[in-house]
């Protein structure tokens, strides 16, 4: 599956931007799907995360109540809505997927990066002060 990430950019402190990720190639899932990013000189750290069913969610410590992960797996896309953005938001963002088996798997979610076989190329989101 290929994964391409859209909807990065500049924005000023406070503002808002949603990053979509769209799925093609092989058969859209089931697949986990998570949001990484990766800021300069910083190890690479799992934002949010979603299952297959969107039953579990996960939000790191410094996104909740500001970021939001959904998914339609009818259109093979994953969003990832962003606001009250700061500073520290800056990095490039990447989508990832886990291919899971159903129905055992289909409200996990992934939490570490090694178990996301697939990666999209990322997206520059950078937050000004």
């Amino acid at each position: 599956v290929q994964l391409v990430e859209s909807g990065g950019g500049l924005v000023q402190a406070g503002g808002s931007l949603t990053l979509s990720c769209a799925a093609s190639g092989r058969a859209y899932g089931p697949y986990a799907m998570g949001w990484f990013r990766q800021a300069p000189g910083q190890e690479r750290e799992l934002v949010v995360a979603i299952s297959w069913s969107t039953a579990n969610t996960y939000y790191g410590d410094s996104v909740k109540g500001r970021f939001t992960i959904s998914r339609d797996n009818a259109k093979n896309t994953v969003y990832l809505q962003m606001n009250s953005l700061k500073p520290e938001d800056t990095a490039v963002y990447y989508c990832a997927a886990h291919r899971i088996n159903l129905p055992d798997r289909a409200n996990a979610v992934v939490f570490e990066s090694d178990e996301y076989e697939y990666w999209g190329q990322g997206t520059q989101v950078t937050v000004s002060s």
